[in-house]
């Protein structure tokens, strides 16, 4: 460790511990963090985007062109599958429907797989503001519900893929 200025000066500073900091708030500036081993790693992306499978286009896809209120920003036939895509912020949510599905049963979150989705609010007034909104469109829904961890309002969408507005506590 190397010192700058006498041992009895309160103005000293430790330099190595100095450059770790610079080195740390480069690291973070450029988007990299120290993973457990010590190496600089990017930090993990956000979600990009999300896809649920549904039975039924002509069904799901009125639901949520009527909940997200703004059109898609594709809709086209792949081949193995169709699938209509919406731009929610900064996240694709996307529907799809394939060609050859291996079951048409409703989605069960006590099966292995998807347990919900859920779209971020500031706080539980914006999700009593959601909660008129869906009994509007005449979305049955649970009511918002508050928890030590936050806040949901959960609703299910034709295929009962469960779906939830959720705001953190406070």
């Amino acid at each position: 460790m190397l010192r700058v200025c006498r041992a009895d000066c309160p103005h000293r500073f430790d330099v190595d511990a100095a450059r770790a900091a610079v080195a740390r708030a480069n690291r973070l500036r450029s988007g990299l963090v120290r993973d457990k081993k010590g190496d600089d790693v990017p930090d993990f992306p956000a979600v990009a985007h999300v896809a649920v499978t549904v039975n039924d286009l002509a069904k799901s896809r009125p639901f949520y062109e009527r909940l997200f209120d703004v059109p898609p920003v594709l809709d086209e036939d792949t081949g193995p599958f169709h699938h209509t895509v919406w731009l929610l912020g900064g996240t694709l949510f996307g529907i799809h429907q394939h060609k050859s599905p291996t079951s048409s049963d409703p989605c069960d979150e006590l099966r292995p797989g998807l347990d919900h989705v859920a779209f971020g609010c500031a706080s539980r007034g914006e999700l009593e503001v959601w909660e008129k909104r869906l009994n509007d469109l005449g979305i049955a829904h649970g009511g918002v519900v508050d928890a030590p961890y936050g806040s949901g309002l959960s609703f299910r969408d034709p295929d009962n893929i469960p779906l939830e507005f959720f705001a953190p506590p406070g």
